[in-house]
């Protein structure tokens, strides 16, 4: 049976350069943020439901989701947040599920980033976790870098996540992006393969004895 590994991380911890080492060793690779996105293209029933309850005001004229208005209306309160996390999180899950069922069983193991994977509480369904750390001053650094903003607001995204010790110790694999070059971060990749690869193949010896 094909292992379940999560990729967590904080924001700009480095989850994209983790995932892209592994997809280059043909693994499998589903990522909840483009799920997130499948599940509300136009006439999916997650946009329809997300209508209902946020209104039309949320629709871009050509029938897709306006995702700045649907943000400013969700957070604008919490019930709202609350409202939207309770459509968003089944469909996300149903999808993800949907998507490793369609994996061949003798592929060794499938790689699923979730970057909210414990405050989802969503560890329990997935054999490993691999979180992706760096420090602060790193994600500072990354966020201003990528995303043009000012440094006030990449700190809030950032004290808005999960505390770094927390995940740090929630995890099983940590892959610390903050000390290593991308050559030594692809090793540490290679070795993490290797290993679930082995597992894999103890676990299916081991159901047929």
């Amino acid at each position: 049976m094909t292992l379940k590994i999560a990729l967590t991380g904080g924001i700009a911890c480095g989850k994209t350069v983790i995932s892209d080492n592994f997809k280059a060793l043909k693994v499998p690779v589903i990522d909840t943020d483009i799920i997130a996105r499948q599940v509300v293209a136009p006439s999916q029933p997650t946009l329809v439901k997300l209508v209902q309850v946020f209104g039309s005001r949320i629709m871009n004229p050509d029938g897709t989701l306006d995702r700045r208005a649907l943000r400013l209306k969700a957070f604008g309160s919490s019930q709202a947040l609350e409202q939207l996390n309770r459509i968003m999180h089944p469909a996300i899950l149903e999808e993800m599920n949907h998507q490793l069922s369609l994996l061949d069983s003798t592929v060794p193991y499938a790689l699923v980033v979730v970057p909210l994977l414990f405050e989802l509480h969503w560890e329990k369904f997935f054999d490993r976790v691999i979180v992706a750390d760096a420090d602060e001053k790193t994600q500072l650094n990354r966020l201003i870098l990528r995303d043009n903003i000012d440094e006030q607001t990449a700190r809030m995204m950032i004290h808005s996540q999960m505390e770094r010790s927390q995940r740090r110790n929630l995890g099983h694999d940590l892959i610390e992006t903050d000390h290593l070059t991308l050559q030594e971060i692809q090793q540490v990749v290679i070795n993490l393969h290797l290993r679930y690869i082995n597992e894999f193949e103890n676990r299916n010896s081991f159901s047929h004895v």
